[in-house]
């Protein structure tokens, strides 16, 4: 049987998606206790804006490890191994009695986090045909948008009425039990079915490239750097903001409670789950990736700016406009990873896809980072200002991923939909 054809792939694909869709409502929840974070460790906001890019910085310094071993040895192990860690750093987080104890947990996360993407690109791409792979990078992406979603009033409803302990326990726990179902259906269950196909993590016999060989061409391309790049501008500011600063900024620029805070941020996620299904529809549509991607990140570009431009007393309504743009501008990110897809030989896609991850979630580390030094040089009675002023990184990181989508070289030709 071609597991191609199979109908147990839908069954792989709902149980990656099901498992993405937990881990990736837990890279923006911690941004809605940030305040409580602060009053109840003591801890200023640069160290907070440490404590949420620690997680990205693990992400991004692992992309291109994860990647290179996951072509080797396959993608089904390391995806389980990082949801595990993914729920055992959840459960060290709910239970922290310290930042120090915080931020090791959030590191922790981000390791688990890290395996993720990667490997679940590659086990679609095995199990599905091409023309299928580029449609469902946008459901994949509508998935990470509703997990986001859920991560805002939900989650911060969830935490008004128990603390904020109880929820990461309870996602914690179900990662755990996540990691044990993914084993039997991407492990036992596959093998028992495809006895005569490989879809586990044994070895071939084909004789396996040096891993520098394959780092080093893949590093010589242009393609590559091109898809780094404009992940850089589009993913990590959105994430980077969402997961620190986008709650805090509603709380102290608009006076909105953390819950009415956590609503603004849903019309960012709003965005993405629009995004992410739209783009990848009109690219195939119309057999073009680059135009679209190129107008997205115009359009994420100019919004980071007009959040800058419009000072220190902001329009809420359009605040709202801009994080609605920034956010599609999120969910259109699939979009690299179709560029990588038809751009290099499926052997090289996970470490490929490893590294344009990297560009995305450098961009998340540094934000917070930045945002939270920016914001302890002002005055707490000015923290208005400080935000306005933040808003400047985010329009540098979004100009140069502008740069990167049209370093991108777009192919004439079409791809057969049976490859």
């Amino acid at each position: 049987m071609n597991k191609q054809e199979s109908s147990y792939r839908w069954v792989v694909f709902y149980t990656t998606l099901f498992a993405y869709f937990i881990i990736v409502s837990q890279r923006t929840a911690p941004g809605l206790i940030t305040n409580q974070l602060i009053n109840e460790f003591n801890v200023s906001a640069s160290t907070i804006g440490f404590m949420a890019g620690i997680q990205f910085f693990a992400y991004a310094g692992l992309q291109i490890p994860i990647g290179l071993l996951s072509d080797r040895y396959g993608p089904n192990r390391f995806l389980i191994i990082g949801t595990l860690l993914n729920g055992v750093g959840s459960v060290i987080y709910s239970s922290a009695p310290n930042e120090y104890v915080l931020i090791f947990s959030r590191f922790l996360v981000g390791i688990g986090d890290a395996t993720i993407y990667v490997n679940l690109v590659l086990i679609l791409s095995q199990w599905f045909k091409i023309i299928e792979f580029v449609k469902l990078l946008g459901i994949i992406s509508l998935a990470s948008s509703l997990g986001s979603l859920s991560a805002t009033v939900p989650f911060s409803t969830w935490i008004s009425f128990v603390g904020w302990r109880t929820p990461f326990l309870s996602v914690g726990i179900t990662l755990i039990l996540l990691s044990y179902l993914l084993y039997i259906v991407l492990i036992k269950k596959a093998k028992q079915i495809f006895k005569d196909d490989v879809v586990t993590d044994e070895q071939s016999n084909e004789p396996r490239e040096n891993f520098l060989n394959i780092l080093r061409r893949v590093i010589s391309k242009r393609q590559a750097w091109a898809t780094l790049i404009c992940h850089f501008g589009i993913v990590g500011t959105y994430f980077g903001f969402i997961g620190s600063w986008g709650v805090p900024y509603g709380m102290h620029v608009f006076g909105l409670s953390r819950s009415d805070a956590s609503q603004l941020m849903m019309y960012g996620l709003f965005g993405a789950i629009i995004g992410g299904p739209l783009t990848s529809w009109i690219s195939s549509r119309f057999g073009s990736i680059k135009k679209i991607y190129s107008l997205t990140h115009l359009m994420v570009f100019c919004s980071w700016l007009g959040l800058f431009l419009l000072g220190v007393n902001p329009s809420f309504n359009m605040v709202v406009v801009f994080l609605f743009i920034i956010g599609f501008g999120s969910g259109a990110s699939a979009l690299t990873f179709a560029v990588v897809r038809k751009s290099f030989p499926i052997k090289e896609v996970g470490v490929v896809s490893g590294f344009s991850n990297t560009g995305g979630f450098l961009s998340a580390f540094l934000l917070p980072i930045a945002f939270g030094n920016l914001i302890d040089a002002f005055p707490k009675d000015s923290i208005e200002i400080a935000f306005h002023y933040a808003f400047i990184i985010p329009s540098i990181f979004s100009f140069v991923g502008f740069i990167g989508v049209n370093m991108i070289k777009e192919k004439s030709r079409k791809y057969d939909p049976t490859s």
